[in-house]
């Protein structure tokens, strides 16, 4: 455990699904486009809805008790899954949380048995992509439409 913080996986209770909320809008709000064409709303109402367990995941970052930061695992299939929500407050920001977020999201998604994890990002988000790469993601073809000038799909094989 970090001394600075700790990530704790969401449970289906009210309050930790409104941390996730507010995680999640906060994310789409940095954003420079909108989320619409993934049906983030359908997604926010819905929480823990595609995340569920027990082939899916929500996670939180704390600090001091205060959500810092979020991580989503969604099944794409029986041996396939997506890192989703990657997200970490611009004042938590410096101390490990996103990469310690990814790190347990990938534990995860092994113990639960997943050959592969995918996910989409934007190129303007040099600091995701660094941290993706640094993580064993590679770029691979498109496995869905992203309308998002400057998206790139990325894989991580589990099994190495």
């Amino acid at each position: 455990m970090n001394k600075l913080f700790v990530i704790a996986e969401v449970i289906n209770e009210k309050p930790s699904i409104d941390m996730m909320k507010q995680l999640f809008l906060e994310y789409a709000q940095s954003l420079n486009f909108s989320l619409c064409f993934q049906n983030f709303q359908k997604e926010l109402d819905e929480l823990p809805g595609v995340y569920s367990p027990p082939k899916g995941l929500l996670c939180l970052a704390l600090v001091n008790g205060k959500p810092a930061g979020c991580i989503a695992l969604k099944p794409l299939g029986d041996k396939v899954c997506e890192m989703k929500r990657l997200y970490v407050r611009p004042e938590f920001r410096g101390l490990g949380i996103g990469k310690s977020l990814a790190n347990h999201l990938i534990a995860r998604a092994r113990e639960l048995a997943y050959d592969k994890m995918r996910l989409d990002t934007i190129s303007t988000m040099k600091e995701a992509m660094a941290l993706y790469r640094s993580s064993g993601f590679y770029e691979i073809e498109p496995y869905y439409n992203n309308p998002v000038e400057g998206a790139h799909y990325m894989e991580k094989n589990l099994n190495e």
